[in-house]
């Protein structure tokens, strides 16, 4: 079977996304780390690659806005800053 770029891209989009949530899953990662977060961006951008390729555009559809979330998130992560309890 020969691969082209696009299903490479979704397989590793894929792929990505199942090990987001797998360790999401067994609590490795939290669901507002900054890992956790990207590989659910870089994951959506591999599937919207896979998907646009095929006019699938349901599934673009669906990636496009976990992108957007999970960019959000990314954005929420990096500017927001952390809250100290008061130490006593």
């Amino acid at each position: 079977m020969i691969f082209d770029i696009y299903q490479i891209a979704g397989w590793i989009g894929m792929i990505l996304l199942i090990i987001a949530y797998f360790l999401l899953s067994i609590k490795k990662l939290k669901f507002n780390s900054l890992v956790y977060q990207l590989l659910n961006l870089f994951g959506s951008v591999g599937i919207i690659a896979s998907t646009v390729a095929t006019n699938s555009w349901p599934t673009v559809t669906l990636n496009v806005l976990w992108f957007g979330i999970a960019g959000f998130s990314i954005f929420k992560i990096i500017t927001i800053k952390p809250v100290y309890k008061e130490l006593k």
